[in-house]
């Protein structure tokens, strides 16, 4: 297709042309008012010719620029601590990870609030402040106008799961958030706000220390484009005692950047692990122990150099003839660095509290292989099995083996493979007997197969070098040659690649291997030297001849979505688009030369006449340049896009025109390759289901102030509910279900009956703290809508299937009708959609095509689906299989572009991460509310315990159990009964919560097994059921039933009861559908605590007992006996008993008294007159003797 551009004037003015008399035609771009103004000149010599191409070829590639005025606003955003909040200048560093207690005090304020004043609020270490500037324009006037104007920013915090998952759950959470307007805390002349800034809590996760910061519009006030920040945690500063301030636990930063130390430097490879490492490291600066650390993505970064000791131990095996300062390799995994100097190598583990149970970060760098030459590191880009890895290369006395490292929650260890013989004896014994050279180049680990990918470079007796490709299994200690590479480059003969079958023929360049690149989701290999060869098997190989065989590549950086750049010895950059086989060059080129006159047109900061390449990387797939700016003798380090879709463009325009007359014009044709005009997804499904992203929303608390500025206690509420929020969000995950399927529900149970009161004291200004929760505010949300794009990534259970359609508008006339069989005519269409799958025996995909020759375009309907058979069963996120699939417009690999708001866009090539496997965010819960329904159905009856717990009702033991389970989607919200099989078993119990203890093995046998004949067995079931082996009886929702045994070894037999009431019983229940439901990749293990009363005592227990109270009962029947037949004769005796004592004292009290009333004076003797006469009355009465006593007791 060609578009076409008229440039030159109207016929009326040949005559003027002819005198040569200079005009100016202007062209305007599309969309646009501005002009671009050529020169109209004499059609005479070359002059004319290109000015004649010039003119209407920058109207066409100023075009974008129309589109992206809108980016001359940007967001910012830095980090603020509690106290700096309200302040317009300085950030601070993360790396504090514990919340605070220093909000209770405020909620304890908040009376009248839908809150829980029982619980304990915490805050988070910092705050987000957000701003936005705009080109040429003042940063504080663009704020309040902002404002002003109604703009919110809303951020969407995207928390990284951990490497760990044995350690913490694996899922994918992201919080939005509103940000709250604050009026700055400095001095202002004005009525309201002089200076403003929107502030949101940044929250802090346990298990994640990298979390993306994405930050939008609410749609009101200026447009400003979407931006994204990383904002990590830096596990590698720590903050001085005496003045308060940060410095880095690695060495001492350096504040000045020496010129020579970047300065025409080669350019060095950056390593890490995909989308974990929270911080980066870079060496390569000539003879200093210095590496550039940065944890934002070089957004901003340091200069550090290390505390290391800088000793090389040289000896007879170490072959290095000279000792440099420079760290040659460095590599960060996501709480370790690691480096290489000489031929030592250094780690040093970080302070990351929220990642370890306890502080494993080291004080220093610890040196590690110390009787080890090392010649190269080599990173492994992911991780597997909760863990992450790195290798090293020996040379010396151990050459031909490989150090395997595992880092595990910062705890790193090696161990030397293969554990016998080395690889280079095992190639010699085996492959090539005359091997009198070898050594190990490259290795690469392949995580889901647990092999080792090595490039090795051996030497025969006749001094002829070969490189082969090596496999080595870790699990079975096995080698294999896969692959000879050929010794010389093949002749393509004009060809883009050339399919290796060993039939071709070759140049006389010799090849040089140097490296490899692996892809784990679409299993590219590529092996890289002075050639490129590619490979999906790593047996057979593809030469990819676009690369010149005179250059030779330095290091590959790979994308991993579907994108490989490749820097050159000569710091050229070449772009490949995976699935395609032609290579372009970004730089040097015209194209990149236009692109950075453009730039200096716009007067950009991110060009300098003098610049080198520090490091190229990707980050959310795009290509990124570190760079090093001289300019007026300064040089700077500055981080920019490589517009690789702009540099395509670019190419392709330059050199596809044809320039030709058209009566009185001249007409500048361009051709258009790309077979299609237009192309749109349509029918996406809604992601979370397949992307497995839990989201929460949380905005600021509505604050009763005119203006609307938030306050600092305002701030402080907004950091503890955000705590909050994510504290119920981690105990949600608990084995019994609450009877509302949402992490919430507790919060606000027992207070939306009373939200209108909320609101109407909010609307009368009578909140407590001048602040309104409104509970709505705080929510999970399930239904997310598709961005007409596909997900990140698509995690497929068993059997699940992904729909959607691409529909596109063909370029001119691209249908024809084909006949067929029975005078049937069949429309075709040239644009033809392909899918690649990377492991089509785990995946299919049904494409199918309608046409819409009316519109003339086509719809493709593309399905896919999991086949059932590449995983077992798995916990939920737990090592998927990684996997991919490209869908690919025929003909569109480097020609098909959208413009966009945000610079050109590629099209034509889809490339989807696929994860097979169990799905993040999937759990099985015991139904606690349907259980105790049905079992009260079933059984007519039910009794709960004397001392009832809410959480954890209690069931009879001569009850029927019968059990239910949920399975809860907690991404989506769905919630369902568990309608698979599953095995139960007791795997723990005691009589109590304190004495719980776990089973052996062998005691879950005895315990659960029905082939048990010990008499152990807990419980029983009447389903015939078992698993394959007899072992375990399986269950599932349709079962008849528990009943609860406790046989006579078992450890529920014979409980002890601590009051008087029966005995009870806790017991630690499994239940996991592994092995027996064949319905979904998922190992559902659920863990939960059983409340049993009632138990029954044993029969000599029971024995015992009754014969104790048989002999208390009889013992008592008998004592009452024999008392009421003695009581009579007691009392008599008691009574006599009680007058003899009295009689005695009677007697001596007389005598006494009588003695001593002499000596007392007459008042005395008149009282003592008054007691003899007692006394004398007394005696008289006692004269009747025990015969008068008798006769008045029988009365």
């Amino acid at each position: 297709m060609l578009v076409t551009v008229e440039t030159g004037v109207r016929a009326g003015r040949a005559s003027r042309k002819a005198e040569g008399v200079e005009e100016r035609a202007a062209i305007l771009r599309p969309g646009s008012s501005h002009a671009v103004l050529c020169p109209t000149m004499n059609p005479a010599g070359p002059a004319w010719l290109r000015l004649q191409v010039l003119c209407p070829l920058l109207a066409v590639l100023l075009s974008p620029w129309s589109l992206w005025a809108v980016e001359e606003c940007t967001w910012q955003v830095v980090l603020n601590k509690f106290e700096a909040v309200g302040k317009n200048f300085g950030s601070d560093r993360f790396f504090e990870q514990e919340p605070l207690d220093t909000v209770g005090s405020l909620f304890s304020l908040l009376v009248d609030a839908p809150i829980d004043l029982d619980q304990k609020y915490m805050s988070f270490p910092y705050y987000l402040k957000i701003n936005y500037s705009c080109k040429g324009e003042s940063s504080e006037a663009l704020v309040r106008k902002g404002h002003l104007t109604g703009l919110k920013p809303v951020v969407l915090v995207t928390f990284q799961s951990p490497v760990n998952f044995n350690r913490w759950k694996l899922e994918q959470l992201q919080i939005q958030m509103e940000a709250a307007p604050f009026r700055s805390k400095d001095q202002c002349n004005a009525e309201e706000v002089c200076v403003m800034s929107w502030y949101t809590p940044m929250p802090v996760k346990n298990g994640s220390v990298v979390m993306r910061v994405d930050v939008s519009s609410n749609g009101q006030g200026p447009f400003i484009p979407n931006k994204r920040f990383q904002v990590n945690i830096n596990g590698f500063l720590k903050r001085q005692q005496d003045n308060n301030s940060t410095q880095f636990t690695v060495g001492n930063e350096l504040f000045e950047m020496i010129p020579r130390s970047f300065v025409n430097v080669s350019s060095r490879p950056l390593w890490y692990t995909v989308d974990q490492s929270p911080v980066l490291i870079l060496g390569g600066m000539s003879d200093e122990k210095s590496i550039l650390l940065t944890d934002t993505n070089f957004n901003d970064f340091f200069l550090v150099e290390l505390s290391i000791d800088s000793c090389w131990v040289g000896s007879f095996y170490c072959p290095q003839a000279s000792f440099t300062a420079t760290i040659y390799d460095a590599i960060a995994t996501e709480s370790t660095l690691f480096i290489r100097q000489n031929q030592l190598v250094y780690y040093f583990t970080g302070t990351y509290t929220t990642l370890h149970e306890s502080n494993h970060g080291t004080e220093n760098w610890v040196r590690v292989l110390p009787h080890e030459c090392i010649k190269k590191l080599c990173p492994v880009h992911f991780h597997s099995n909760g863990s992450e890895y790195i290798m090293a290369l020996t040379v010396g006395k151990h050459e031909g083996y490989v150090h395997f490292g595992t880092i595990t929650d910062g705890r790193v260890s090696f161990k030397m493979l293969p554990r016998q013989k080395s690889v280079c004896e095992r190639i010699e014994d085996t492959y090539f007997p005359g091997v009198v050279g070898c050594s190990i180049t490259w290795a690469i680990y392949i995580e889901g197969d647990s092999i080792l990918l090595l490039l090795v470079e051996t030497e025969d007796n006749t001094a002829q070098k070969h490189f082969l490709v090596v496999s080595f299994s870790l699990v079975t200690d096995s080698l294999e040659v896969l692959y000879i590479i050929p010794k010389f480059i093949p002749d393509a003969r004009g060809l883009e690649f050339l399919m290796l079958i060993g039939t071709e023929s070759y140049t006389t360049f010799p090849m040089v291997p140097k490296g490899m690149s692996y892809n784990p989701f679409n299993h590219l290999l590529f092996i890289w030297g002075n050639f490129l060869l590619q490979s999906y098997d790593n047996e057979n190989y593809i030469y990819l001849a676009d690369f010149p065989k005179e250059l030779s590549i330095k290091y590959l950086v790979n994308s991993f979505h579907g994108d490989i750049a490749v820097v050159t010895e000569t710091e050229e950059i070449w772009y490949l688009l995976e699935g395609s086989y032609r290579l372009y060059k970004l730089f040097p080129s015209h194209g990149w030369e236009l692109h950075v006159s453009l730039q200096m047109m716009h007067q950009s900061s991110l060009y300098a006449p003098n610049e080198t390449m520090v490091t190229l990387f990707y980050e959310d797939r795009s290509l990124y340049q570190l760079v090093y700016l001289v300019n007026s003798q300064q040089g700077r380090l500055v981080k920019r896009l490589v517009p690789v879709e702009q540099l395509l463009m670019y190419q392709q325009l330059s050199g596809r025109y044809l320039l030709s007359r058209q009566r009185s014009h001249q007409r500048l044709s361009f051709t258009n390759f790309c077979p299609f005009t237009v192309m749109r997804l349509r029918d996406l499904p809604k992601p979370q289901v397949y992307t497995r992203q839990e989201r929460y929303r949380a905005q600021p608390p509505g604050v009763l102030e005119p203006s609307g500025f938030h306050t600092e206690s305002s701030l402080a509420v907004y950091q503890g509910l955000l705590y909050y929020l994510l504290w119920l969000h981690s105990k949600y995950d608990k084995p019994y279900a609450d009877p509302v399927h949402h992490s919430t529900w507790r919060w606000w149970k027992n207070k939306k009956q009373d939200q209108d009161y909320y609101h109407y004291l909010a609307s009368n200004w009578q909140s407590a703290g001048n602040v309104y929760i409104d509970m709505n505010n705080y929510e999970k949300i399930y239904d997310l809508k598709a961005e007409y794009q596909l997900p990140e990534r698509i995690f497929l259970d068993k059997g699940t299937t992904y729909r959607f359609s691409i529909f596109m508008t063909a370029r001119g006339h691209s249908f024809k009708s084909k006949p067929e069989p029975g005078n049937i005519f069949r429309l075709q269409s040239q644009v033809d959609l392909g899918v690649v799958l990377a492991d089509p025996y785990c995946t299919e995909v049904v494409v199918k095509q309608n046409i819409l020759i009316n519109r003339n375009s086509v719809l493709f309907l593309v399905t896919l689906r999991d086949k059932k058979v590449c995983f077992d069963h798995g916990i939920s996120g737990h090592d998927p299989m990684k996997t991919s699939m490209l869908v690919k417009v025929v003909g569109s690999s480097g020609h098909c572009f959208q413009n966009t708001n945000q610079g050109p866009r590629m099209q034509g090539n889809l490339m989807v991460p696929l994860l097979i496997g169990c799905p993040p965010g999937k759990r099985l819960a015991f139904d606690i509310t349907y259980t105790l329904q049905y079992n009260r159905l079933q059984n007519k009856h039910y009794f709960n315990c004397v001392r009832p717990d809410p959480e954890m009702p209690c069931f009879l033991f001569r009850d029927i159990f019968y059990p239910f389970f949920l399975i809860q989607d907690l991404v989506t919200g769905d919630s369902g009964s568990f309608q698979g099989s599953y095995v139960l078993k007791v795997v723990g119990g005691g009589p109590t919560l304190d004495t719980i203890r776990e089973y052996s093995e062998e005691e879950i046998y005895r315990f659960n097994s029905p082939l048990d004949n010990t008499d152990s067995l807990i419980w029983t079931t009447k389903n015939a059921a078992t698993t394959h082996d007899s072992v375990f009886n399986i269950l599932s929702h349709q079962s008849l039933g528990i009943e609860w045994l406790c046989l006579e070894n078992s450890p529920c037999h014979d409980t002890i009861p601590h009051s008087i009431f029966a005995p009870e019983f806790f017991f630690k229940v499994l239940v996991s559908n592994r092995g027996v439901d064949n319905s979904t990749y998922c190992d559902h293990q659920l863990t939960f605590l059983l409340h049993i009363h009632g138990l029954p005592l044993s029969a000599k227990r029971a024995l015992f007992i009754l014969m104790c109270s048989a002999s208390v009962f009889l013992s008592v029947v008998t004592f009452y006996i024999v008392i009421c037949l003695l009581l009579p004769l007691m009392m008599k005796l008691c009574n006599f008993l009680r007058w003899k004592i009295n009689n005695i004292v009677t007697s001596e009290s007389y005598y006494t008294y009588s003695s001593s009333s002499r000596g007392f004076s007459s008042t005395s003797q008149t009282g003592s007159s008054v007691g003899s006469r007692v006394s004398f009355k007394v005696a008289e009465e006692n004269k009747a003797g025990p015969d008068g006593t008798v006769k008045k007791s029988l009365t």
